[in-house]
């Protein structure tokens, strides 16, 4: 993206290394070890909250569309009433007091939703564009 929006480029423009983790990322620019990083914005608020950072040790340059961290799909060829049975499933999970609220309470996404992949995925297909990636089958 940096290079797509911004005309930016590694090696040129920036020097690119990899902390492991966004956790690593943003405590690098926070302490000033790294001069930026590209981190999922979910991690840093978590961060934030935590007071693991403030704030104001960082800037954010840009933000990108926020899209699902996970999902789950179904064959195509499902049988229609398995297939409504799975999504029932998913969609009357009781959340109140599940490992899974606890998990995601932070995130205030404690739910399960419809998605598709034209819509949600976009942004990560801009990336993937960007970066010039393929999913051809061969």
């Amino acid at each position: 993206m940096l290079k797509a929006e911004y005309g930016l480029e590694a090696g040129k423009d920036f020097e690119p290394v990899f902390s492991g983790k966004h956790d690593n990322s943003i405590i690098g620019v926070a302490n000033k070890d790294y001069p930026a990083a590209a981190i999922a914005n979910s991690v840093l608020q978590r961060m934030i909250a935590r007071d693991v950072v403030q704030p104001e040790q960082l800037v954010s340059l840009y933000t990108s569309q926020t899209f699902p961290t996970t999902g789950y799909g179904l064959v195509y060829n499902l049988k229609p009433e398995l297939a409504e049975s799975i999504k029932d499933a998913f969609f009357s999970f009781p959340w109140e007091d599940s490992a899974l609220a606890a998990e995601f309470e932070k995130s205030g996404e404690a739910q399960f939703i419809p998605i598709d992949y034209k819509t949600h995925w976009e942004v990560v297909r801009q990336v993937d564009a960007a970066m010039g990636g393929s999913y051809e089958c061969r």
